[in-house]
Parts: C-alpha cells; structure tokens; sequence
C-alpha cells in the first residue's frame, strides 16, 4: 500500500469517526434575556449529567451594556458556545443558536427555557428519543420545580438536580391539546400530580418550547422559527407547521426536566407576560385559527388595548 493511499485511508477513518461523535452529540440551544440569575441551577444540573455528549449554544439577548459574566459557566466552560445576539425574540435567539450548531455539523437538537433543572439522565435520554424518533418533534415529561408551584406543600426541595421520584411532583406538561375556538394551548396533566398514566409515549398537538427535540431532518422541512413572533406561541406555530408537512409530534416521558415557571420573562401574569402573550395569541390566530375565531381575537385585542 502507497504512502498516498495510506494517507487517505487514514483521514477517510478519521471523517468517518468525526461524523459519528456528531451524530451522537446534542446541541443545546437556550436564550438568556438579563435574568442570570436562573442559570445557576441550569448549569450546575447540565454539570451533573450522566453524558457529556453535548454542547450548550448559550444566546444571550441581553443588551450590551447590561450584559454580566456568568460564574457559573466554569463549569462546564469546555462545552459552551456563547452568542450574543440583538433582543429580537425567542424566536430568533433559537433560530442563532440552530444555525450555529449546523455550522459545526451537530444534528441533534434540543430547545429548552433557562429557568428549568436536568435530570441527570437529560443528555442520554434526549439523545435515544431523537434516535429512536427521526423526523419528529418532541417534547419530554416537564414537571413544576418545586417550591414553583400554584400549590400549598411540603417544603421545596434544595438539591440539584431533584430526585426523579414518581408522584412527588406536579406536571407542568405531559402533552398539549389546542383550542381552535380560542386559538389557545392547554397543557396535558397541568398541576395534577404526577402518576403512572404520565409515563407513556404519544401523539400530542404541541410541544412547549420550554423542551424541544428534533434532528436536521425537521429542520430542513420545516424550516427555521418563525420571528414575527416576539415571545410566546412561536413553539405552537412550528408544531402547527410540522403537522401540516407530516411531521410526527410526539410526548416523550422519559425525558425529564423541572421548570421555574416562567421566571425568565418576570414570572407569570407579569406586565412583559401578558403583553407578549396577547400579541403573540393574535399572531397565532390569525395565521391558523378558523374565521370566527380569528373575529373574535381581534375584537378582544382592540377591547383590552382601550
């Protein structure tokens, strides 16, 4: 064998290696907004997982004269790629991050709020449900974080990430139902406990953006997130697209994250919340709602703006 052939035979070995530890690798993709304080359970969690198969694509839309160093990146500094970016939505702060991991050829990707905590088996998990679901959107099993809520009980709990003790917690999502006579999204086992009927796989209509998986593949067909929505219902809008090219949108309870309800936009029923939420509802309604519905949207939006 030639020195030449053996050359090429070598860096063929070595594309084919690179290519695999890419397919393996999971991007995860989370938008910042001047809250950083919510990135310290979020990190410390990610530092603690099972599988150090992935990279952290950290946007942060802060403006830049507000933006702070993140302590907490040491650590895992080795898997952080931050990008700062212009306050132009959640949809755009996805849209950076995606096109960042594409560029460095990870297909996997995992969408997710920063105000949640992993299980420790995030990585892994998310990894085997995107593989065993190609050409699908995913959403995992999201429970509240304890001590978040709307609920009296025991004291919350201060470890992280929280033991995955089935029925200890309360259910933020384990699927979605939409409302086309509303153009509204309700959340499946919504502060119910959780229990065994929680656990299983399905069809769902919506996957909440607060967790998201999908591959390339539905990148490439859907396409990116759609940035005329500033906050909320963007996560809707790319399900709504998925369905209609055939895409599965499934709920995946194996995957496990606990969220700090709505902490990274000033917490729910705050002034930024439900302004964006209206505007965001409009939107929705307005490019997939039947008529009378959008009518009615519309009528409510003049109304509540007087």
């Amino acid at each position: 064998m030639t020195d030449v052939m053996m050359s090429f035979l070598i860096q063929s070995l070595k594309r084919a290696i690179v290519s695999r530890i890419l397919l393996l690798m999971l991007a995860i993709i989370a938008i910042v907004y001047r809250n950083y304080e919510v990135l310290n359970d979020f990190i410390t969690s990610l530092s603690l997982q099972s599988s150090r198969a992935y990279t952290l694509y950290l946007v942060d839309a802060t403006d830049e004269n507000e933006r702070q160093v993140i302590p907490w990146i040491r650590k895992i500094e080795d898997k952080v790629v931050y990008l700062p970016t212009e306050n132009k939505g959640y949809a755009h702060g996805v849209n950076v991050g995606i096109r960042e991991a594409i560029k460095a050829g990870v297909t996997h990707y995992a969408i997710v709020n920063p105000d949640i905590v992993f299980d420790t088996e995030f990585v892994l998990e998310a990894t085997h449900a995107i593989a065993r679901n190609p050409r699908s959107v995913l959403g995992g099993k999201i429970y509240y974080a304890p001590g978040y809520e709307y609920h009296e009980k025991k004291e919350p709990l201060t470890q992280v990430p929280y033991p995955n003790t089935p029925k200890t917690y309360f259910v933020w999502y384990a699927g979605a139902t939409a409302n086309w006579a509303h153009a509204t999204i309700t959340h499946t086992g919504v502060d119910e406990l959780d229990s065994a009927k929680y656990n299983t796989p399905m069809p769902t209509d919506m996957v909440s953006g607060c967790l998201m998986l999908y591959d390339k593949t539905v990148h490439d067909i859907v396409g990116a997130w759609d940035t005329g929505y500033f906050m909320y219902y963007e996560d809707a809008d790319f399900c709504v697209r998925a369905h209609k090219k055939n895409i599965k949108v499934l709920f995946e309870p194996r995957v496990v994250v606990w969220h700090k309800n709505a902490q990274s936009t000033g917490g729910s029923g705050s002034a930024f919340h439900s302004k964006h939420m209206r505007q965001a509802q409009l939107r929705f309604g307005l490019k997939y709602a039947p008529l009378r519905t959008k009518v009615h949207l519309v009528k409510n939006y003049v109304l509540r703006k007087q």
